[in-house]
């Protein structure tokens, strides 16, 4: 028997349509239900590659007893986090708030009849183990206390509401300088297996962007390093799937070795944007190979619906966490027979695994191999990749999500220069058709809703905005210059909140949550009021047209007020203000179409960095380079231009 999701398009919900528990969607007709009824809600908040979201399912959702005391006692939701990242981002801090306790996924919420939250967790087992107690006690505990305190706990809401406006502290500092910022950071990073101390391990690819960001104005080693340790430990580590490209969430251990198995698109989004910038600027063979592995992968087992991307592949296979990932010793000696010596030259492999008896692939510290040996090396893995496909894949979140897809597109193009592929840059140019045609009448984040309902967030406006105008600065493209501003600003009217000058998470008069969604820490994805002012200084630089200036200037100093108290969570910002300060242009002039490779050349240098302007005409070519209003010569070649960025920028 079906319960109320069975009509829904996540594919998170769908596979919660048959459970026992009464399920319904986050809509206004639910949330209208619990107030009639005067009874508390259960907020389930998770998204379908989430391996305890799995566990919490089977263990409690999927169990009838249990099931049955959900069903009498609570209005219960079921929301994914990637459909809704407004609300998981508002419950989240919520949780924190009410107990103390870090958040995550499943996320389980207890909201009074207003869906205001007045109690949660996370992951709550179906008998008290791991110091947590059993979810049917917490079920009956906190009814109980709901029917016998149930006004005093709706009255809570003011105060609630208080404390979420003290959250997000700033001072009076409007301007700042920026890098001492980046210096506050390494302190905390593991110098010998790359990124933070400790464990798990997250990459936090964009912090590291910006860390490389500075050392590029500074030559500083140490941040040089940092980003350098990093990139390589991820890329020949386990997080790293070496036969097919693409890196894992994160691992529980502190040298990358043992990955949580899923594969998001956002963080492979985020490592192929940090290698970009690197390359941009560096050479490496080696990382070169782990770019174009990855976006070979994402671009061919990610597709979903409309030739986009999906959003993630689970942890588990056939129920078992890393199952169609790992190899036990002897498998793999069956299979590669005489290659395998010289697969072991490469892979630290042995009879005793690395993860419960299985082998997770790592390179060993060897780099160099003879052509020869490359080519067996190859051949083993291409052995093992055909091998592994005829396993029991994990399940793939077809999904597209409009931000992430604008992003990768985005990341893909900037590939495209970095590598010289040609063939990259067209399919991506096919693929923004296809994206450009699905938002044509209308943004929306994962699906064209009912208007009732909540289905677009500022990252899609935003992100959409940043692919377009990257359009125009790679093509003189007009069209997607006027298409940009025209989404800015309608960004603006939909978004911004002047009661703290930040662009809020979803449409300011359609809220429906309990306390407006205004969130200024980066995520998985660099936060979109960064990436909005980022936009806003190139539209500055392109049109010269005032009301950009005036949306700097209040960003600007909005953000600035933010950044003492909560500097680890805005380091796209850190970096972004800084671009804004620094406000580096490239104007080409004259017959641009004649100097293509040229144009290429330079693209590839400033992409990211620089605003790209272009002043077409009848004259011969010539780029002008200004930093901060301060500008050069007519630059007319490749050595000329190289020659003022080693004196000037």
């Amino acid at each position: 028997m079906s319960n109320n999701l069975k009509n829904e398009e996540s594919p998170y919900l769908l596979q919660h349509k048959n459970n026992p528990v009464d399920w319904f969607p986050w809509n206004k007709e639910t949330l209208t239900k619990a107030k009639s009824e005067k009874k508390p809600i259960f907020l389930s908040v998770g998204y379908a590659s989430c391996h305890w979201c799995h566990v919490m399912a089977h263990e409690s959702f999927e169990n009838n007893d249990t099931a049955k005391i959900m069903n009498e006692k609570f209005i219960n939701i079921k929301v994914d986090r990637e459909e809704r990242p407004d609300l998981d981002s508002i419950f989240q801090k919520s949780l924190g708030i009410l107990t103390g306790a870090q958040g995550g996924w499943p996320l389980s919420m207890f909201l009074d009849e207003n869906a205001v939250p007045f109690s949660g967790g996370t992951y709550f087992p179906p008998k008290e183990m791991y110091g947590r107690p059993s979810f049917i006690e917490v079920l009956e505990n906190v009814s109980k206390v709901y029917s016998e305190n149930r006004e005093k706990i709706i009255a809570q809401v003011s105060q609630l509401k208080s404390v979420f406006k003290e959250l997000n502290r700033k001072n009076a500092v409007l301007k700042q300088d920026l890098e001492p910022y980046a210096e506050k950071i390494i302190q905390y990073l593991d110098e010998k297996n790359g990124g933070f101390k400790g464990a798990p391990k997250f990459p936090q690819f964009y912090i590291f962007d910006t860390i490389f960001y500075f050392y590029k104005k500074n030559n500083s080693s140490k941040f040089f390093k940092s980003v350098e340790n990093l990139l390589n430990n991820i890329s020949s580590k386990g997080i790293y799937d070496h036969l097919e490209g693409g890196i894992a969430r994160y691992t529980v251990d502190e040298k990358w070795i043992v990955p949580h198995f899923e594969k998001m698109l956002y963080d492979n989004i985020l490592y192929i944007n940090l290698l970009n910038h690197f390359l941009q600027k560096e050479k490496s063979d080696y990382l070169k190979n782990k770019l174009q592995q990855t976006i070979k992968f994402i671009n061919s087992e990610f597709k979903s619906k409309n030739n986009l991307l999906g959003s993630a592949y689970d942890a588990d296979s056939e129920g078992i966490e890393g199952k169609y990932y790992v190899w036990r010793y002897d498998e793999i000696k069956n299979i590669l027979k005489d290659k395998l010596k010289l697969f072991e030259k490469k892979y630290l492999i042995t009879k005793e695994g690395n993860f419960e008896g299985s082998n997770i692939l790592v390179e060993s510290n060897s780099k160099k191999y003879l052509d020869e040996e490359l080519v067996i090396i190859k051949e083993a893995e291409n052995i093992l990749l055909k091998e592994r496909k005829k396993r029991v894949k994990p399940f793939f979140d077809d999904k597209v999500q409009t931000d992430l897809n604008c992003y990768w597109l985005y990341s893909n193009l900037f590939s495209s220069l970095i590598l010289k592929d040609e063939n990259l840059y067209n399919e991506t140019i096919s693929s923004i058709d296809n994206i450009n045609k699905k938002l044509n009448n209308n943004i929306f984040h994962c699906y064209n809703k009912d208007k009732s309902e909540i289905d677009v967030f500022l990252e899609d406006y935003v992100y959409y905005s940043l692919l377009l105008i990257t359009l125009y600065e790679l093509n003189n493209d007009k069209k997607s210059l006027e298409k940009c501003k025209k989404i800015m600003n309608d960004a603006w009217d939909l978004f911004f909140n002047e009661e703290n000058n930040l662009l809020q998470k979803n449409i300011l008069n359609s809220n429906d949550l309990f306390v407006n969604p205004t969130d200024i820490a980066d995520n998985n994805i660099p936060n979109g009021n960064s990436i909005y002012l980022l936009i806003c200084n190139k539209l500055k630089n392109v049109t010269n047209e005032k009301l950009w200036s005036e949306k700097i200037n209040i960003l600007s100093k909005s953000y600035n007020t933010f950044l003492n108290y909560n500097f680890s969570q805005m380091f796209s910002y850190i970096k972004i203000l800084d671009i804004c300060e620094e406000n580096i242009t490239v104007s080409m002039y004259g017959k641009i179409k004649e100097k293509d490779e040229l144009k290429k050349e330079i693209l590839k240098k400033f992409m990211g960095n620089a605003s790209i302007i272009y002043k077409e005409s009848e004259e011969e070519f010539f780029t002008v380079m200004c930093k901060n209003e301060t500008c050069s010569k007519k630059l007319r070649n490749l050595e000329e231009i190289d020659n003022y960025i080693k004196l000037k920028l």
